[in-house]
């Protein structure tokens, strides 16, 4: 096992991965970023400058650094190029078991025998991913928090094959990129979406049966419990399509008909009104800023 890691593939260039991207070259990593689409490499490298300038402007970084930054990372479209001289590979694409398969199947095809193998998946088995592979001890989770730059938080989840040293390099590299590794077994949701999700999923009942309205809601939670954002602004922020996802992964995996996800969550995301991403959520953002609305999904 090669414990020092300088090569650094990310693979997708969605919000995750441009950020992973991101705090993997300000670190000083060779940095790989890899999508399908050469328009989304494009967007994730525009990102990753504009918020490089804005850490200048706020003296966080020289300007020098954000030049270095931006020459560490490159970028690829064929996956098979991009892992092939990589020390570790850290998968960030949209959070599809069958998606996620596939691509461990073909890192592992491709990339060195001594590589680590990380997913940035936040509720899907490390351990069913690790299956896919020829290495399952090579395999680990890596779970960042949105937005990467600036969260400190990262989960390292263990499957149910990962080594001891395999975890190790990981907290390790972890630290190395200014954040607080906290380890984690292999259940369904982990620890941040195992306690999560569940609450977002309890307010948006209290919503669905009339116990309070959205901006009520958030306002207990915010002013009450000291959160930063309530948990239906929060829920939009997060997708709540991605939030729906996870709860009916919690429920199968737990076996338990109490994590299943609120009928109102269902027929928002059949609606279409995803959050911040489709400029709909319980919030509206069309205008580009959250502002209060109402709706008939909101009822039974």
């Amino acid at each position: 096992m090669n414990n020092t890691i300088q090569k650094v593939t990310v693979i997708g260039a969605g919000t995750m991965g441009n950020g992973i991207a991101h705090v993997f070259a300000m670190s000083g990593f060779e940095v790989t970023l890899v999508d399908i689409s050469k328009d989304a490499l494009e967007r994730a490298l525009d990102i990753i400058a504009k918020n490089l300038t804005r850490m200048v402007k706020k003296e966080k970084i020289t300007a020098e650094d954000q030049e270095k930054t931006l020459n560490s990372i490159k970028t690829e479209t064929s996956l098979s190029d991009a892992v092939q001289s990589a020390d570790l590979v850290v998968e960030a694409a949209t959070e599809n078991v069958d998606l996620k398969l596939k691509i461990f199947k073909d890192i592992d095809a491709n990339a060195p025998g001594n590589a680590i193998l990380a997913t940035n998946t936040s509720s899907i088995s490390i351990t069913k991913i690790a299956a896919a592979t020829k290495r399952p001890g090579q395999v680990i989770g890596m779970h960042f928090f949105n937005p990467v730059p600036v969260m400190k938080l990262v989960e390292v989840i263990r499957g149910l094959e990962t080594t001891d040293t395999v975890t190790q390099s990981i907290m390790q590299l972890a630290e190395k990129v200014g954040k607080v590794p906290v380890e984690v077994n292999d259940f369904p949701g982990f620890i941040s979406n195992r306690v999560l999700m569940p609450m977002i999923n309890e307010a948006i009942y209290s919503l669905y049966e009339g116990v309070a309205g959205v901006a009520e809601i958030d306002t207990v939670m915010q002013l009450g419990m000291a959160h930063p954002m309530g948990p239906l602004h929060l829920a939009d922020f997060i997708g709540l399509d991605v939030c729906m996802y996870i709860m009916k992964v919690l429920e199968t995996g737990l076996g338990n008909p109490k994590y299943a996800p609120c009928p109102l969550l269902v027929k928002m995301v059949d609606a279409g009104k995803l959050g911040v991403k489709s400029g709909e959520g319980f919030y509206d953002y069309s205008q580009g800023v959250k502002q209060k609305r109402v709706s008939a999904l909101f009822s039974k």
